[in-house]
């Protein structure tokens, strides 16, 4: 019995079709000097589609900030959608799916620099002036420095 085929989340024709009349849109309405057309709701769950699926990859399953990364992936597809041209390449799968990988990492980067930036604050001012009075949030101050020490030895700082 041979194996059954994997059916696929996407079909790539259609996306194709959908973008070239996208195009043909975007044409015409420049050539009557009207506003650049809405993408069709198709093309916009193409790209949900496509950032969802790609967030579920091992190497950005685990983040916090997997919305973020996922709309941010949404985001440089509509930005980048006039770039793609049918005539060189008839697989907008994988020019989108690149787009929005290189989204991901251009948000892991961001989050991982405000990270680095709030674990500098904190380093650089004391609990006492971060957190006002003995007891925050039912936390004490003695409590905050042995966090902190945690933090610093993981950090190997």
């Amino acid at each position: 019995m041979p194996a059954k085929k994997k059916e696929h989340y996407l079909d790539n024709k259609e996306f194709l079709s959908a973008l070239i009349d996208y195009k043909t849109q975007t044409i015409q309405a420049k050539q009557r000097g009207l506003p650049k057309p809405r993408i069709s709701n198709y093309l916009g769950e193409c790209f949900l589609k496509i950032a969802t699926h790609l967030s579920y990859r091992p190497n950005f399953i685990n983040y916090m900030y997997k919305e973020d990364m996922i709309s941010d992936g949404i985001e440089n597809c509509v930005q980048y959608i006039d770039r793609f041209d049918h005539n060189k390449s008839s697989n907008p799968f994988a020019y989108f799916t690149q787009i929005v990988f290189y989204a991901f990492l251009r948000r892991i980067a961001k989050e991982k620099r405000q990270m680095e930036i709030k674990e500098k604050m904190v380093d650089k001012l004391d609990f006492s002036q971060l957190f006002c009075g003995e007891v925050e949030d039912g936390v004490s101050m003695s409590e905050f420095n042995s966090i902190k020490e945690n933090v610093n030895t993981r950090y190997n700082r």
